[in-house]
């Protein structure tokens, strides 16, 4: 990108980051000359066609099995409203606005290639409505993920001809009334831009953003905790000593086992118990870089196909020129669908061994802190019940990980008889991420208890950084009280990632010193 504070849709490569810039407002993004011309170019080549009278699928043909009945000149306009309208079939809850501007900004993106055949003006709108938070009401459910995102894209661009609700200005009102507001008019779509907008996997694509934000956060989170819980527990540091994994190098592994073993530096606690009889622990504290690792490589997959498809067109027929269309399948979902399915496994991993952590710390005694983590039990029921939530989730989030790129159910006649599901993959994805840092909230939780047992002696910087950076929100439970109230600041602790903030620096300092290490592979998008 050639200035850091602009970005040049259809031009500039997108990536996650600069994507999620653009939809938080921190990112400039418009249409420069270059964009302008191509999508100009490309809709001059659709106009040929169309006063030709040559027969193009999507031009002037019907739609899926219709596609070999013809449309006349006079019925292109009517055609792409009965398009809009016909496929606006979602249900459900409506999905979250930023999902919705993302979903906006890829399609903008794509558009701006200029192989679509779109209007300029209609582009234009799209990102006027971006610019202002003019936000479609986007069911969540009805997308199958092939022949694009159609129900959900409809209703997203339903607003451009006039019609469905959006939110505006934090009301949920008609567009009609917004555009009474703002003094602008429906649009009139011509040929093929119906379809232009409502082929394309920019549902998949955005909750795809997402869950690599979201499950970026559970991987560095995932590996803070595990670390504040192995000294915690007095367990063992040579798990994560650089010769063994480069043994076996998977870039996942060696990430994670430098970024633990440097967390772990200068600890008092650690020193403490150097000669002690313990000869192993138990797998989920030194299997972390093996489990932990996996999941930082599935990450890395998807971030990969996710930035592909960021700067990929996907909509159907792709017109290169007046006299080169192709009708294929650029809008099926499967290698995000496949993608997303194994993100939402890796996901699910990290809090199925950060439970078993929380449930290793509540046993106490044998790692030299009370069973349950309170000293006056019985009266006191302690931790116990927390890890009762985690094991909720985590048994939650194993239902969600059956893959739902594993299924196909025939649509349109027979005409789409293989499909994706990749919107399943991605909802199911989100909300595995965000109950695994849920989970980590409550290890968070567990793991600064236990801590606070090894005192007077003290962690390394690292980790005193992190338990202070808690315990300035959550104080060291004596007795029972509402621990609702403690996994609610924790989570919000996760989430506004004030606990990797705390420390990045100076781990970074550390992880530099390391040539072998793939810090720049594993760092923020």
């Amino acid at each position: 990108m050639k200035n850091p504070l602009l970005f040049n849709y259809g031009v500039d490569a997108l990536t996650t980051g600069s994507a999620l810039a653009i939809a938080r407002g921190e990112l400039k993004a418009e249409l420069n000359d270059q964009a302008r011309k191509a999508i100009e170019k490309s809709r001059a080549s659709v106009q040929s066609i169309v006063k030709d009278d040559r027969t193009v699928y999507g031009i002037n043909t019907g739609f899926g099995p219709l596609c070999t009945t013809k449309i006349s000149k006079e019925e292109t306009a009517k055609l792409q409203v009965n398009l809009l309208k016909s496929h606006c079939v979602g249900v459900g809850k409506p999905i979250d606005s930023e999902l919705v501007k993302l979903m906006m900004i890829c399609k903008v993106h794509a558009l701006s290639r200029g192989y679509s055949g779109i209007a300029l003006p209609t582009v234009e709108r799209i990102i006027w409505m971006i610019e202002n938070d003019v936000l479609p009401i986007v069911p969540e459910q009805g997308s199958v993920g092939a022949s694009g995102d159609l129900a959900p894209l409809s209703h997203l661009f339903l607003p451009l001809i006039g019609e469905g609700d959006v939110l505006f200005k934090g009301e949920r009102l008609s567009i009609d009334k917004v555009y009474q507001q703002t003094g602008l008019q429906p649009l009139v779509l011509g040929p093929k831009e119906g379809l232009a907008l409502i082929n394309g996997t920019q549902f998949i694509l955005a909750h795809g953003v997402k869950t690599v934000e979201e499950l970026y956060r559970c991987l560095n989170h995932a590996d803070i905790i595990g670390a504040l819980m192995i000294e915690a527990l007095q367990g063992s540091a040579k798990p994560f000593e650089k010769e063994l994994h480069e043994l076996r190098p998977f870039k996942g592994n060696s990430y994670v086992a430098n970024r633990i073993y440097n967390m772990l530096r200068d600890s008092e606690i650690m020193k403490d118990h150097q000669d002690c009889d313990r000869v192993q622990d138990p797998y989920s504290l030194r299997c972390i870089p093996q489990v932990h690792g996996a999941s930082r490589n599935a990450w890395l997959h998807l971030k990969e196909l996710v930035e592909t498809e960021l700067n990929s067109v996907t909509d159907n027929p792709i017109v290169f020129d007046k006299d080169h269309t192709i009708s294929g399948g650029n809008f099926h979902g499967q290698p995000l669908a496949m993608a997303l399915d194994y993100a939402c496994l890796a996901a699910s991993e990290l809090g199925n061994i950060s439970d078993r952590r929380i449930y290793l710390a509540l046993m106490g005694l044998s790692h030299g802190v009370p069973k349950l983590l309170m000293e006056d039990t019985g009266i006191n029921s302690g931790y116990m019940i927390l890890q009762y939530t985690s094991a909720a989730l985590a048994s939650e989030n194993k239902g969600l990980c059956f893959p739902s790129s594993a299924d196909s159910i025939s649509t349109s006649l027979g005409q789409e008889d293989h499909v994706s599901m990749g919107s399943i993959s991605g909802r199911k994805a989100l909300t595995v991420a965000y109950n695994t840092q849920k989970i980590l909230a409550i290890e968070l939780l567990t793991a600064a208890q236990a801590l606070s047992f090894r005192r007077p002696l003290k962690s390394g910087k690292l980790l005193e950084k992190v338990h202070q950076t808690l315990r300035e929100e959550v104080p060291f439970a004596k007795v029972d009280r509402i621990f609702h109230k403690d996994i609610e600041k924790a989570i919000e602790l996760i989430q506004s990632d004030r606990i990797i903030q705390s420390i990045h620096d100076d781990l970074s300092d550390k992880i530099d010193d390391d040539p072998c290490i793939f810090e720049d592979e594993f760092e923020q998008f």
